[in-house]
């Protein structure tokens, strides 16, 4: 158990430390000084008289007019307590430390809000974090992509397709006496580049796809929505015309879950069966995975 001494000691460090932090709760606005009373206003003075004030001791003490260097440092004084008290905000905010002087952190982190963070245009914020966001994705992008094309040219499949082309574009006459692996490097990089890679999850970067081109693209989006919407009510919904076969097989694929490339991949003569199903509506699309099931059952 520590002696009563060393409490002693203890107890007038923690108060010191609080009348340090309490006197610095009001402090950080105009130093050591009381803002009203560097320029000789009262706490309830209002606007007006506070301007007058200051103007009145800005004439008297500016440099230009008073050479001598305390009225230059009292007439920096006499300007940072004019800012503080000209703007409503920070004001209010001073005259709540002066009468809460013990909620040190709270006054000291809404000093610094006034002061630094109405400086910040929000657009500009926004405009920065798109941009910085864009540029962090399309770096991703770049690199994914490239780490999957790296990839996809270790397999014996793509170096197959490469062998094929180049067959094709010399006429089917090679060098039996070079590997794959001699072919010349300037070849391959022309060979690779006619091959068109498609990988799903790497696709190519396009700024198209990055964050900030999309929200600045929004407006357009919504707009371009809304129309094929009031097209489709119309189309389908009040004309009762049937579906094209572009929109069934949008309407197919959204009932099945199926992904755009996915959908792409298949055999047209798969789309077709899909589509003619009318699996858009849901006793079809019941009885299709039912029907689905059975065949699952059947094989095992």
């Amino acid at each position: 158990m520590a002696p009563p001494a060393t409490k002693r000691w203890c107890l007038a460090l923690i108060l010191l430390s609080l009348s340090f932090f309490i006197q610095s709760s009001t402090a950080i606005y105009c130093g050591a000084e009381d803002c009203y009373a560097l320029l000789g206003v009262a706490q309830d003075a209002n606007a007006s008289d506070i301007k007058r004030s200051y103007y009145k001791l800005s004439l008297k003490h500016h440099p230009d007019k008073n050479p001598d260097p305390e009225s230059k440092k009292l007439f920096v004084k006499i300007a940072t307590a004019y800012e503080i008290l000209k703007d409503n905000e920070t004001r209010s905010q001073y005259d709540y430390a002066i009468e809460h002087p013990e909620e040190v952190f709270y006054n000291t982190a809404q000093y610094y809000r006034a002061k630094y963070g109405h400086k910040s245009d929000p657009r500009a914020v926004l405009v920065g974090l798109l941009v910085v966001l864009s540029a962090f994705q399309y770096l991703n992008n770049v690199a994914r992509y490239n780490e999957a094309i790296a990839t996809v040219k270790r397999t014996p499949a793509y170096k197959n397709k490469l062998k094929a082309l180049e067959l094709e574009r010399t006429g089917g006459v090679t060098n039996k006496k070079k590997g794959p692996k001699q072919i010349d490097q300037k070849l391959q990089e022309e060979l690779s580049n006619e091959l068109d890679l498609q990988i799903k999850g790497a696709e190519k970067p396009s700024v198209w796809d990055l964050l900030g081109v999309r929200f600045i693209l929004l407006p357009y989006t919504i707009i371009k929505l809304l129309a094929w919407y009031s097209s489709w009510v119309w189309r389908y919904k009040v004309n009762k015309a049937p579906y094209s076969w572009e929109d069934a097989s949008y309407l197919t694929r959204r009932s099945l879950g199926v992904p755009l490339d996915a959908w792409t991949n298949l055999d047209e003569y798969k789309k077709e069966d899909l589509v003619q199903k009318r699996l858009w509506e849901k006793q079809n699309l019941e009885n299709y995975f039912a029907e689905m099931r059975k065949e699952s059952k059947r094989r095992r």
